[in-house]
């Protein structure tokens, strides 16, 4: 009970401003009160399919649960899960090293930076990881429900590509080789990437990226000891605006060098409790370190030729994600080393001075990282939605088609949201599919888009054509931004709506939307079905082996 304690006391302080009402929007977090449930959900038909079954999943959601909830439930799930599964696999008999592990987990650069960024789907896989360790270790063991809590631990992590790659590799590299458990365990967490796959392999967007999105997206110093020392610290994140200022501190990588030294005098400790599985861990951890580290080195020209020649090595150009199995295993170490330090100090000196290094070691993260706390020093503060979208919504629903959506950039601030960069909500506020730009702007780097049908318009839209003519029902022009249309493409086009915040054009020569193919809808809803069953089953299987109270 003591773990679920610190588990919820660290949600609680950091995620403390959620108390608030409304949504907390911030780059990729984008919440609405009710996500409709469309076939750009479950296939994308002009771009890659990042948000694939993740769209789906909130959708049906908000069919139970309004956004404002579901949100706050989401997170909330991350940071207590993390916390309490570092915990539980910490191998240790008392209270203090699994506390120890928990907030060397859950308070985290890599936390804050992701959830700055508003990748919280990401943190899910973070949350799960610890989980999915302890059933590997389990499978490993012959413990009876091994295997449907691995894979049951997968599928959160499966709802965003990256998240079911790093479940996957989970997999195999802590299972035993050439074991049947293994292979039906790999074959079920590969089927929890069907949704994302298929609509991957079916689509019209292109397989390969921008090169140029590998050095914008490479690693990047957070202080003076560069790069890589910020990746050992578990940070390192590519937008400046999303590291927290404790960050750039010069007593930063000082405290890095303290938490792998500790860490690195615990891997015995660990390598002897967790047989078999630590080393297992530890490769896991090298092989993500150094996918992470590629954009940031030598590696680079070999990144940029996967990325630009490889269908789906767009994946890899973030390389810091993939440090999730790294943050993992250096909590457990530096949990280990630190129990191990507090027991030499204890012999030593008196038992209290072994609870004081635990202590000390409990408190280490919190204070390298006080920005953290209270949603990041307010910075995840909610914002309410204004009443224009609500307006636009209903004039959408009440005559479909397909929205282009104004200034065409993917990402901008708003008044309303007191001037964070949010993605634009209209794709998952409309009940009607919206063109947005895929091109992103990183700093002067503006890396290209894998849309062919995005770049037509994009080009049509600079030329100051008229938007009439790319077939779009509704025309959606968000106000108070940079880079408003001229007149010149709104030639054409009837306003139905004007907001202080929204307007609206109808197209009144618009063309019936094209049908989508029925034979892509149908292997969609076919690899989301099988994603459904394998959680279905393996759920039921578990719950068959625990005795029902009636």
């Amino acid at each position: 009970m003591k773990t679920h304690a610190v588990a919820a006391a660290v949600t609680a302080v950091v995620l403390a401003p959620l108390a608030r009402p409304g949504y907390v929007l911030r780059y990729d977090m984008v919440f609405v009160p009710r996500q409709p449930l469309n076939w750009e959900m479950l296939a994308p038909a002009d771009s890659l399919p990042r948000a694939v079954p993740l769209d789906a999943l909130v959708s049906v959601a908000n069919l139970a649960v309004p956004g404002w909830l579901l949100q706050r439930l989401a997170l909330v799930a991350v940071v207590y899960l993390a916390a309490l599964g570092a915990a539980r696999l910490m191998p240790a008999e008392r209270t203090g090293p699994r506390v120890v592990a928990a907030l060397a987990y859950a308070w985290t650069p890599f936390l804050a930076e992701r959830l700055l960024l508003g990748q919280w789907a990401l943190l899910l896989a973070y949350a799960a990881l610890p989980w999915l360790v302890a059933a590997a270790r389990d499978v490993r063991a012959g413990r009876p429900g091994a295997l449907p809590r691995l894979v049951l631990a997968a599928a959160p992590a499966a709802v965003t590509p990256t998240g079911g790659l790093i479940a996957l590799a989970a997999v195999v590299v802590l299972l035993p080789l050439r074991s049947r458990t293994t292979a039906i365990a790999a074959a079920s967490v590969l089927g929890l990437n069907a949704p994302w796959l298929v609509a991957a392999l079916t689509g019209a967007a292109g397989g390969v990226s921008d090169p140029q999105g590998v050095p914008a997206f490479a690693a990047r110093a957070e202080n003076w000891a560069g790069a890589w020392w910020s990746l050992a610290g578990t940070g390192g994140i590519w937008n400046a605006a999303t590291v927290p200022a404790s960050r750039a501190s010069v007593l930063t990588p000082v405290v890095t060098l303290l938490v792998l030294a500790i860490a690195a005098a615990g891997l015995r400790v660990l390598r002897r409790r967790l047989p078999g599985v630590a080393d297992r861990l530890l490769v896991l951890a090298a092989g993500g370190f150094l996918l992470a580290a590629a954009g940031a080195g030598p590696g680079e020209p070999l990144l940029e030729w996967v990325v630009g020649h490889v269908p789906g090595g767009g994946l890899l150009r973030d390389g810091q994600k993939f440090l999730i199995p790294y943050a993992l295993a250096l909590a457990l170490a530096f949990a280990a080393g630190a129990e191990r330090l507090a027991g030499v100090f204890a012999r030593r000196f008196e038992p209290a001075a072994g609870r004081m290094v635990l202590a000390g070691a409990v408190l280490l993260p919190v204070a390298v990282l006080p920005d953290l706390a209270l949603g990041a020093l307010g910075a995840l503060r909610p914002v309410s939605y204004p009443a224009d979208w609500n307006a636009v919504a209903d004039r959408v629903d009440a005559a479909p088609g397909e929205v282009l959506s104004l200034p065409f950039e993917g990402y901008q601030s708003y008044s309303w949201t007191r001037g964070v960069v949010v993605r634009d909500p209209a794709a998952r506020y409309l009940d009607a599919p919206v063109l947005m730009n895929d091109a992103l702007r990183v700093g002067p780097v503006t890396v290209a888009g894998e849309s062919p049908r995005a770049r037509t318009v994009a080009e049509s839209l600079a030329a100051g054509r008229p938007a009439a003519e790319l077939g779009f029902r509704w025309v959606l022009v968000r106000s108070g931004t940079a880079g408003q249309p001229p007149a010149s493409v709104l030639t054409g086009l009837r306003l139905a709506y004007a907001g202080p915040d929204l307007r609206l054009w109808e197209n009144p020569a618009a063309p019936p939307a094209p049908a989508a193919a029925p034979d892509r809808r149908v292997l969609a809803l076919a690899a989301h079905g099988a994603a459904a069953a394998i959680v279905i089953f393996y759920a039921l299987a578990l719950l068959r082996r625990r005795p029902t109270p009636w």
